[in-house]
């Protein structure tokens, strides 16, 4: 049986909770392998709704759930989304849950930083959601991060200090903020210790063994392809790379492991944030799109930007990252349009493209060549099976697959755990 790797084909926002909750049922470990609590996975079970950041999604089922290295890790927010599920019914101990001891630690000036920096940049502004996860991975790169396993060590902290408070007192009075208050730092430190120090584990190690003993390993990405700090719409995008080769490098496992790798993608498209959106609608259609997908960011609460599906974007997208096969959400969105637009190219000027730009400056100038398919006016919400998806909702899949050159495997046609369409089990590869 194959492991499984899901990324966001998009920019993020594009149901990945979901469908990591519906693989995990078969899956023996999930592993979150980058990001931090900048993500937002919403699970719908029943007449609960859990809204995830840090942790991973399947620990909604028990599922053993491990947070790789890779991730930047708020140990209060962490204590607080614990508290928060555990309120839900869901347990969260040791026993389901391990924090890999080299994640490095999100600490309170790593959110200040943030937002000054944010406030101070004007038209420059990222869209970051200040909560500290770029400086925090400035300082994992500048080899001065405070990681889990120092927690069992802050005696020894000093020397680490040095450099930490050089670079950011510096920082700080860039700002006219005080230098960072050192005993108060030390003093929270110890207060959360003891609450981290038990889920630490070698979480390498952990998947290895489940490796070698022939288990089900479900990776969960966060946010999307197109935000990858380096194959993304630079600079907006996130600070870590969000494809699905980091999966080896932020667990530990190596690239052997990632196995089969699904794409998660909307049926049209959304975005977050400042940055450039080729098919980005500003008009009534736009509204529709972003009233019938609730579109609002689960961490922010911003509402989030909606265009035409950007079959240019998802073929880079799958490209990139080596994706196996596409899991389609939120096809239900589109039910009731007249027609539907997709598109298939960018025109810049007098000059025609097949993909994205790297400058921000022209990506920004890019305009959508568009091909127009005839929509549905049957429904297709709660659909799980193709017999009972409307025909033209079928042929329209069928165009996406071809213009990105990805069969599609899943097609979910609600926030349901159950309302899912599986054309194709990646465990079974």
């Amino acid at each position: 049986m194959a492991n499984v790797t899901v990324i966001g084909a998009q920019w993020g926002d594009e149901g990945k909770g979901k469908i990591v909750d519906w693989l995990s049922e078969r899956a023996d470990v999930v592993a979150r392998f980058q990001g931090g609590h900048n993500a937002g996975h919403t699970l719908v079970v029943g007449e609960k709704v859990y809204k995830l950041s840090l942790l991973p999604s399947g620990i909604v089922r028990g599922t053993l759930s491990v947070i790789g290295n890779g991730v930047v890790l708020d140990p209060w927010h962490f204590r607080d989304e614990v508290a928060k599920l555990k309120g839900q019914g869901v347990a969260i101990t040791p026993e389901n849950l391990q924090i890999a001891e080299t994640c490095p630690l999100i600490l309170p000036f790593h959110r200040d930083l943030d937002g000054l920096r944010e406030d101070a940049s004007g038209a420059g502004k990222i869209g970051t959601t200040r909560r500290g996860i770029g400086p925090a991975y400035e300082d994992k790169v500048g080899r001065r991060a405070i990681r889990v396993c120092d927690l069992a060590h802050l005696d020894d902290l000093g020397p680490q200090l040095d450099r930490l408070t050089a670079h950011h007192d510096a920082l700080r009075a860039g700002f006219n903020e005080a230098p960072i208050d050192r005993d108060a730092l030390m003093a929270e430190l110890r207060d959360i210790a003891s609450f981290i120090l038990p889920f630490a584990k070698p979480v390498w190690l952990t998947l290895n063994d489940a490796k070698s003993k022939g288990k089900r390993i479900l990776f969960e990405g966060a946010q999307g392809t197109l935000l990858d700090i380096d194959h993304g719409t630079y600079p907006f995008v996130t600070s870590s790379n969000t494809i699905a080769g980091t999966a080896a490098s932020g667990t530990g496992l190596g690239p052997s492991g990632a196995g089969f790798v699904l794409g998660i993608v909307k049926a049209y498209t959304t975005r977050v944030g400042s940055g450039p959106f080729p098919t980005e609608l500003e008009d009534e259609t736009g509204q529709r799109l972003g009233e019938r997908g609730h579109e609002f960011g689960t961490v922010t609460g911003r509402k989030r930007r909606c265009g035409w599906f950007d079959a240019v974007l998802v073929r880079q997208s799958v490209a990139v990252s080596g994706v196996t096969g596409i899991a389609l959400t939120k096809l239900d969105v589109l039910d009731g349009f007249d027609e539907l637009k997709i598109c298939v190219g960018y025109k810049i000027g007098d000059q025609s493209f097949d993909y994205l730009p790297a400058h921000a400056q022209d990506q920004a100038k890019a305009e959508p060549v568009y091909e127009t398919i005839e929509g549905w006016h049957d429904t297709t919400a709660g659909a799980r099976s193709w017999a009972e998806l409307p025909a033209q909702a079928i042929k329209y899949i069928r165009r996406i697959e071809e213009l990105i050159g990805c069969p599609v495997t899943l097609v979910s046609t609600s926030p349901e755990r159950e309302d899912t369409i599986l054309v194709r089990d990646p465990f079974a590869d």
